[in-house]
């Protein structure tokens, strides 16, 4: 995708580039907050793309900020993972890593600046009394009760508060701004609320933590964040974002810009419902290959190249909708048909024995045939394939019904022709069974000097198909992993998205038989598994003694989805 294209599908180059001709900004600064309670998902990854990727086209800066305001649900495991991700898709962040917790003190500083300016309370309000005070969209709030405190009382309490001498959802602090506001976050919202948590960053030095609403701004402000990039779900957040930037003593005074998030059909991208599947056992884990997860994603054999062209292709507007997941995998199939090599790997196999191999002129017993590492990219190198005097074919791949026209049927017919891709032509001679009538082998013979020739004339073979030898081949485990859900729409209007499951989204063939080269690869590895699908060595599982491969994505899109 060119330059241009990219730029006219998302609105900020323009407004970026009017900060920078104008001189409102020198310097373009953005962050990537995500709160460390789950593992990224792709709507992560394209705020990710979009947030980096603007300061990768304007010589700026981005930083990496965990929103670490709710230690409840928080945990290291999650950091080193995001960490990891933001790696793996190929960006990094400006400076040392840095959390919301890093500017607690200075939170804390700005809290009681607020009390002394008259504009925060202390409020003793329970849960439910704060709802009923709230009001409704279409009624305005009540003022609390404790509205009209003293600065030196609610200094007093916010003290005590800190020292934790009251219990959670005894009281929080909040800001005093206009119980009759239209917006409901304007609303004299909490600023901090009373959490006996230990922190991972800051251990027990705090029993009390701010929110998010007020952490965010000031946390942009101190960094000095040019473009604070957020969902249209902040839209209504903005108004109290520039409320406290604009009555607090803040370094500087960061705008905050929305843009849609990404929804993407046949998936669910709420951590909270991730965590379910995973929990109840549905997935093997964050970073199971059917998960939305960049983990996932990245397990899947999904490119992070691919990935940002998809983010990319999405772009980025103010206008919401549902993108269809055979996009992404548009995008997918592109990146892997341009950059994966070529193997052949025979899925469900039945053996074909030659009974003139000599034909072959084979030397200790293998003839090595020659075929390129991909078809498009000679400098990718040539890859040899062990030919021997039997070979594994797909059992879909033969047929005993001669019937069958050239046109429905491209490959084995008993009696005829059909070419092994790279080498030689074969005829099938007979079909050997079992007590049951399975078949059991296939008995063929070489067309001689076939190989990289046409056979002779009259002999026309009807198609081409993959093989593996049977003496030399590798057996593998492949994993074929589909869509995990059946529903475009599996939480759409309060829908339950544990009935949508597709119960035939993972299916194990443990007796797989892949050409000698496939043991000798590297985890993560991507292959075009020739007449089947995208395939890559798994993370975690690939060893060369037990090759274990994961289906990416088919060759090309299957009808009905």
């Amino acid at each position: 995708m060119s330059d241009s294209t990219v730029s006219a599908n998302n609105f900020l180059h323009a407004i970026i580039e009017q900060d920078l001709a104008s001189g409102k900004h020198s310097e373009i600064v953005t962050r990537f907050p995500p709160e460390p309670n789950g593992f990224l998902h792709l709507g992560h990854a394209h705020s990710m793309c979009i947030n980096f990727g603007l300061a990768q086209k304007y010589n700026g800066r981005c930083h990496l900020r965990f929103d670490d305001t709710n230690p409840e649900k928080e945990s290291q495991e999650y950091i080193d993972a995001i960490q990891q991700d933001v790696k793996w898709l190929g960006f990094d962040w400006d400076g040392e890593i840095k959390f919301s917790s890093d500017y607690f003190d200075t939170l804390y500083d700005y809290a009681i600046n607020l009390i002394e300016s008259g504009d925060a309370y202390v409020c003793d309000l329970n849960a439910e009394q704060a709802r009923e005070y709230r009001g409704n969209l279409k009624q305005p709030g009540k003022n609390s009760p404790f509205r009209d405190r003293s600065v030196e009382e609610n200094l007093a309490l916010f003290e005590q508060m800190r020292n934790g001498e009251f219990d959670e959802g005894a009281c929080a602090l909040r800001a005093k701004i206009d119980m009759a506001s239209p917006n409901m976050n304007m609303r004299d919202p909490i600023i901090y609320r009373i959490r006996k948590i230990p922190h991972h960053q800051t251990g027990e030095k705090w029993c009390i933590y701010p929110i998010y609403d007020f952490t965010h701004g000031q946390s942009d402000a101190l960094e000095s964040v040019t473009h604070s990039i957020c969902t249209l779900e902040f839209e209504d957040h903005r108004p109290l974002y520039e409320w406290f930037i604009n009555h607090l003593p803040v370094p500087s005074k960061p705008q905050q810009y929305e843009f849609s998030r990404l929804n993407i059909n046949y998936t669910v991208t709420s951590k909270r419902k991730l965590k379910a599947l995973v929990d109840d056992g549905v997935v093997g884990g964050w970073d199971d290959p059917r998960m939305p997860t960049i983990s996932g994603m990245r397990r899947r054999g999904y490119s992070a190249q691919a990935i940002r062209n998809f983010s990319d292709m999405v772009g980025v507007n103010r206008s919401s909708g549902i993108v269809d997941m055979s996009m992404l995998e548009h995008a997918i199939r592109t990146d892997l048909n341009d950059n994966a090599p070529r193997a052949m790997c025979v899925m469900n196999a039945v053996k074909v024995s030659f009974t003139n191999f000599e034909a072959a002129n084979a030397e200790g017993g293998i003839a090595w045939m020659t075929q390129p590492v991909h078809p498009n990219k000679p400098e990718m190198g040539e890859r040899k394939l062990p030919f021997t005097d039997s070979v594994y074919i797909d059992r879909a791949d033969f047929t005993e019904d001669t019937t069958l026209s050239r046109k429905k049927f491209k490959r084995l017919v008993l009696g005829e022709y059909v070419r092994l891709r790279g080498s030689f032509v074969i005829k099938a001679e007979e079909a050997i069974k079992d007590a049951d009538g399975n078949i059991t082998e296939i008995k063929a013979s070489i067309v001689p000097d076939t190989v990289g020739n046409n056979p002779p004339e009259g002999m026309k073979p009807r198609g081409v198909i993959h093989w593996v030898s049977c003496s030399e081949g590798v057996q593998a485990e492949v994993r074929v992993y589909e869509r995990l859900f059946d529903h475009e729409a599996p939480d759409f209007g309060g829908r339950d998205h544990m009935e949508h499951i597709n119960q035939d989204s993972l299916q194990v063939i443990e007796s797989c038989w892949c050409e000698p080269s496939l043991a000798e690869t590297t985890p993560e590895q991507g292959f075009q598994f020739e007449r089947e699908g995208y395939y890559v060595a798994d993370r975690y599982d690939y060893t060369a003694d037990k090759p274990v491969f994961n289906k990416t994505i088919s060759l090309s899109e299957s009808k009905g989805k």
